[in-house]
């Protein structure tokens, strides 16, 4: 093991302040181009060599991100979105009902597919949708935000740092599900509790309009595209039930919808985040440099008499890291301790809840609930730190404590 250098450790100090913060003052730079200049600059350094920076990057859970963000364009064109969001309206008649059918459909996708994707989508929707029937935007926005990160902890496709947790750990997708669902849907309804209450002039007893509020943003449905992306995206969930490796499912879905596709594949493929995939690859990149670089045992050696006493442990050493450098630099750093813990197990699903639930703490906490603040903006709607600060930190505070419950008993 070399010597750790502490001019490498500042040097990755600094690059994960700047991931956590996305933005580097006086350089255009984002979290995508802080991660892979900071790669660069350690491979510069000689924290690691070219060969380990490659072998660094987990190639599993690369291809998983690519291969559902494909799934996802697809359902995004069809309508898929739209639809569900124009059910939604349907079926709700009180702006509690809104509320929990929001809630609820927004945990659901976000656990079959990826949150900043489902929050991508329905912000838009969630603004357009509430100014028509004339409601306050705030709270459905709060909602959308916080049941996209709550939904996301059941599955290994819900969010990034549950898929590289899910390819690191060999936890199948069936048995991640059935440990972490729990945790999810109890973590919902508490978010529809606390927001009637924190909100309760929102929702008294009124009726909603009746008047078409369905949703001008949303791409008009193509019956096509829908079925054929609904059947690429059932056969990937069979085959995940199944047990076949999660990457090749996702990506024998991306394929199919690929050659089904109609339209120019430029114009998909430009769709996707590659800024996301870029971010992944250069995070990679910096915790192999950790671990290279002799820093990993430090740290080890710090975090592993802590976090090795239990859940409740491990969870408040990931919403501490979760929030001081967001939640997927904190499970990359975990990544190469976890195997060595009594309960690796346990401690892989401990991770995945903890990290996934603190994002729900403020609204820097991931980047779901950046997104929703961003777009919410652009449509003069301001969802601001203090405005959010309203209902994140209890929501966290329950979700998080029934989580730390629910694992410790069922371990």
């Amino acid at each position: 093991m070399p010597t750790p250098s502490w001019l490498t450790l500042l040097l990755i100090v600094l690059i994960l302040i700047g991931v956590a913060v996305g933005r580097v003052p006086g350089l255009h730079m984002n979290r995508a181009s802080i991660a892979l200049v900071g790669a660069t600059l350690l491979l510069l350094r000689g924290a690691l060599t070219l060969t380990q920076a490659f072998a660094a990057l987990d190639l599993n859970t690369l291809t998983l991100l690519f291969a559902m963000m494909i799934v996802n364009v697809n359902l995004r064109r069809s309508g898929f979105f739209g639809l569900v969001s124009q059910r939604v309206l349907r079926w709700a008649h009180t702006p509690r009902q809104l509320l929990a059918l929001l809630i609820g459909a927004t945990g659901l996708l976000a656990a079959l597919f990826l949150n900043d994707t489902i929050v991508l989508m329905l912000t838009p929707l969630v603004v357009e949708m509430t100014l028509a029937l004339r409601r306050n935007p705030l709270p459905y926005l709060a909602a959308l935000a916080t049941a996209a990160n709550i939904g996301s902890v059941a599955t290994i496709t819900g969010n990034p740092q549950n898929m590289i947790i899910g390819i690191a750990s060999g936890i199948s997708y069936v048995a991640f599900g059935r440990v972490l669902t729990p945790v999810a849907i109890l973590g919902l309804a508490a978010t529809w509790v606390v927001i009637v209450l924190v909100y309760r002039d929102e929702f008294s007893r009124t009726a909603l309009p009746t008047q078409d509020a369905s949703g001008q943003n949303a791409p008009p449905v193509q019956p096509a595209l829908l079925r054929q992306s609904l059947l690429a995206t059932a056969g990937m969930l069979i085959g995940f039930g199944l047990g076949a490796p999660i990457p090749l499912c996702a990506l024998a879905a991306a394929a199919l919808l690929l050659v089904l596709q109609r339209g120019d594949p430029e114009q998909l493929f430009a769709e996707v985040d590659w800024a996301l995939l870029v971010f992944f690859g250069g995070l990679f990149m910096v915790t192999g440099a950790v671990e290279h670089s002799g820093w990993s045992a430090q740290l080890f050696g710090i975090l592993e008499p802590i976090a090795q006493r239990g859940v409740l442990s491990l969870s408040a050493v990931s919403v501490l890291l979760s929030n001081l450098i967001s939640n997927v630099p904190a499970v990359l750093l975990f990544r190469p301790l976890i195997p060595d813990f009594a309960q690796p197990q346990q401690a892989w699903l401990t991770l995945a809840m903890a990290t996934t639930l603190a994002g729900n703490l403020t609204l820097l906490g991931s980047v779901a609930n950046l997104i929703v603040a961003e777009l919410a903006r652009g449509h003069r709607v301001e969802l601001s730190f203090g405005e959010y600060l309203k209902t994140g930190p209890l929501i966290t505070l329950l979700s998080l404590s029934w989580g730390i419950v629910w694992l410790w008993w069922v371990s």
